[in-house]
């Protein structure tokens, strides 16, 4: 099977919608996913993502179902200097490296520093969500090795966000979240596609194959937007446009 693995493209954050810059690449975005034979298609509830995805699913004529657990990873911890809540995937490089235990998708969750807050909570939901979905197409997680009464040739589709699809990522492929969040980053309307491959009859494994590809925009001489290189993740603007930003999006750096 293959899963798509799809983020929003480019937001505007204040509205939870797109920018002018993000409808461009989610038409872009919808040509391409038209090339595929797609059996289901999933969303987020936010808007963002509804957005996104609708220009594929409006140009395939298809629906799509909202996940309830789908929206970006909801959860929350207290900043160890002010207290505030704050997100487990946007921390300085020296303050998460130094948690025991956090590259490892075992012990991830067990840092003290999760004890405030609710990424424990939103972690188990996230691989409930995902635990249940895999089922639907017959497989299962029994210990550390996926299961499946048949690998089936189909094709999904998840439209969501970059935190909860890399916390997707991680779980299917054994990969701490925090090392993905951390390390990567798949720009605005950006596929990652992850296969199941069967080496041995009934056990497979999660194998990706593309993370965070954009040849829909580089074929059409789109720019790329930079949403998600923080500080300015929730910014709402175009972050290609030079006039805004004097470093990042400018054709020396893209």
């Amino acid at each position: 099977m293959r899963i798509l693995l799809i983020r929003h493209a480019e937001p505007d954050y204040a509205v939870d919608s797109l920018t002018e810059k993000g409808r461009t690449e989610a038409e872009l975005l919808s040509r391409r996913l038209a090339q595929y034979r797609i059996r289901d298609f999933y969303v987020s509830p936010l808007g963002r993502a509804r957005d996104t995805a609708s220009y594929a699913l409006d140009r395939m004529h298809r629906e799509a179902e909202v996940l309830d657990w789908l929206p970006e990873f909801r959860g929350r911890v207290a900043d160890p200097e002010t207290g505030k809540p704050r997100l487990p995937w946007d921390l300085p490089p020296r303050f998460w490296n130094e948690m025991p235990g956090i590259r490892d998708i075992r012990t991830w969750t067990d840092a003290p520093f999760f004890d405030r807050g609710n990424v424990r909570e939103i972690w188990a939901e996230t691989t409930r969500g995902m635990d249940e979905l895999m089922a639907r197409y017959s497989f299962r997680r029994e210990g550390p090795v996926w299961t499946c009464r048949e690998n089936p040739r189909d094709t999904i589709a998840l439209f969501c966000h970059f935190g909860i699809a890399m916390a997707i990522l991680g779980y299917l492929t054994d990969q701490s979240p925090a090392v993905l969040w951390h390390h990567t980053l798949c720009l605005p309307s950006s596929v990652t596609e992850i296969v199941t491959e069967e080496r041995v009859k009934g056990e497979v494994s999660f194998r990706v194959t593309k993370l965070g590809d954009i040849a829909h925009l580089e074929m059409n001489g789109e720019k790329r937007s930079t949403a998600g290189l923080f500080p300015e993740c929730f910014t709402g603007i175009d972050s290609t446009d030079p006039a805004v930003n004097g470093t990042l999006g400018t054709e020396d750096v893209f």
